[in-house]
């Protein structure tokens, strides 16, 4: 398991933990990272990370990236 933040851009992961406080794994499972999910990092740009996520692209800080393990 590693942070999302590591991943390798264009290969897709499966969500295995969110880490955090209940109001972070909140917002964070409402933005569509859940446990057992997919997710692509696209680019990581200034400090955020860009990741397809569910059919859309979200933009999190590279902070949040470190709570969710791949």
């Amino acid at each position: 398991m590693m942070p999302l933040s590591f991943a390798t851009a264009g290969e897709e992961n499966i969500i295995k933990k969110i880490g955090g406080k209940p109001e972070v794994k909140k917002h964070l499972e409402n933005l569509g990272f859940v446990v057992g999910g997919a997710v692509t990092v696209i680019t990581t740009l200034g400090g955020n990370v860009i990741v397809n996520v569910k059919e859309a692209r979200v933009a999190i800080s590279e902070e949040m990236a470190q709570k969710i393990m791949i």
